[in-house]
């Protein structure tokens, strides 16, 4: 009885076989490192802004508040965007004639808001309130990074579901004491022995069921 199958074709076939194992296992992986790139994340991608506010300038050089133009980042759900008044408040006083600057004087003088790029664009199923951070001892730079060391402003972090889960899964790595939650460049000596404190002094409680960011 004569073979219709060549000896060979066991061998072609195994090597066929794991060959495709591989490359699947590689296409996957290259999938999910395209997706935690800045090409999909947009991390650290500065944003071009109809004025080019340096953070670094405001935050860092000359030391003001985050919450002198983010007003509502204590008591609300956003980090309001600050209106052209609260940049008006020293601009019509200083760099008065800057060219650089006339978006924000166009904007106060028709009242027509500037309209700036958001940074740190959530979807829209995703619920974070910023207000429940901040209170419990979340700093800024946690989610945002130095801030205080950027000129134009770009995500520091990539957003991921599983980046959030590590903080609401391990809050005690990442809660400081909440006189400092706006201080950019404070750090603790033993961050470890400190969260667990604070965790326990603030009432904080490791979460991470679906309902508490997706409602």
């Amino acid at each position: 009885m004569s073979q219709i199958f060549r000896r060979s074709t066991n061998t072609i076939s195994k090597v066929s076989i794991f060959g495709a194992i591989f490359l699947v296992a590689g296409g996957l992986y290259g999938l999910s490192v395209v997706n935690r790139s800045g090409y999909v994340t947009q991390a650290n991608v500065a944003r071009e802004q109809p004025v080019p506010f340096s953070h670094k300038h405001h935050a860092g050089e000359l030391g003001i508040d985050c919450r002198y133009c983010h007003t509502s980042v204590e008591e609300s759900a956003s980090a309001n965007i600050p209106a052209t008044q609260i940049c008006m408040n020293c601009h019509k006083e200083i760099w008065t004639d800057s060219p650089t600057l006339e978006p924000v004087r166009a904007s106060y003088r028709s009242g027509e808001p500037i309209e700036w790029i958001k940074v740190h664009d959530l979807p829209d199923f995703v619920y974070f309130n910023h207000s429940i951070h901040v209170n419990k001892g979340v700093g800024c730079v946690t989610c945002h990074g130095r801030v205080d060391e950027m000129n134009l402003v770009h995500q520091e972090a990539s957003l991921h579901m599983e980046w959030c889960l590590d903080c609401h899964r391990n809050p005690e790595k990442y809660v400081r004491p909440r006189e400092t939650v706006f201080d950019l460049a404070w750090s603790a000596h033993d961050q470890e022995t400190l969260g667990a404190i604070l965790v326990e002094e603030y009432d904080i409680e490791s979460r991470d069921d679906c309902s508490t960011c997706h409602r």
